[in-house]
């Protein structure tokens, strides 16, 4: 465990990647957001995505976490098993401190009627039909899903280099395609549509989990052969 929170600390040495870079983006896209809603006439809510810009920062965090630190962390002995250990960690605490930021910019939000001008980018009712512990887990997976993804494809390409990981995004596009062209042929996208809507935010953030579980396995199995 000493070893583990060892790789933790070394994740969090430099305090601007897990902490002020998210921060900076989350206030500046936050600002954009509230400006441009103020530009929107009408009286009706006003719903944005500006909350997206600090989720897609975990991808890049993900790949930079493997790439920059992981040479750095062998050079200091320590094992693949416990980077890969603290690094997750690493990412959970980060995810959770970003999703109790989104809950915190919701709360304002509601308080405020929307800054003000009734705009929204934090509190999005689907997200929240679940309640605040239900938002905290979607935004929870979101911030993770993306870190794990850019970890495990900055894994797949230290261990096998850039072709395998350009086979690996060919052959998921291709899947996607495929799924996307057999929906559409079978004239199946209502009940697709009818099955979120029963699972709701939640439910498809739980399922995220699952795929965020599957997606660390194959990196840590990818791990073994990578190269610093």
């Amino acid at each position: 465990m000493r070893r583990t929170l060892n790789v933790i600390r070394l994740q969090l040495i430099n305090r601007q990647t897990f902490v002020w870079v998210p921060l900076i983006i989350l206030g500046s896209a936050t600002v954009l957001s509230v400006l441009i809603y103020a530009m929107i006439p009408g009286d009706g809510p006003k719903y944005g995505g500006g909350g997206q810009a600090p989720l897609w920062y975990f991808f890049a965090i993900g790949i930079s976490a493997m790439t920059l630190t992981f040479p750095f962390s062998q050079a200091m002995s320590i094992t693949r098993r416990d980077f890969f250990v603290g690094t997750m960690l690493t990412a959970i605490l980060g995810s959770a401190f970003l999703a109790a930021l989104f809950l915190l910019g919701g709360g304002i939000e509601v308080a405020t009627n929307g800054y003000g001008v009734n705009g929204y980018m934090f509190y999005l009712p689907w997200l929240w039909e679940a309640g605040p512990l239900g938002a905290f887990v979607v935004y929870f997976t979101l911030a993770l899903f993306l870190f794990v993804l850019g970890f495990t494809g900055a894994t797949i390409y230290k261990s096998w280099g850039p072709t395998v990981v350009t086979i690996v995004g060919v052959g998921l596009s291709l899947v996607l395609v495929g799924l996307v062209f057999l929906v559409t042929r079978l004239e199946l996208w209502v009940q697709v549509g009818l099955a979120m809507g029963d699972l709701g935010a939640l439910g498809l953030a739980l399922w995220g989990l699952a795929i965020v579980v599957l997606l660390g396995a194959v990196s840590f199995f990818a791990f073994r052969r990578a190269t610093p």
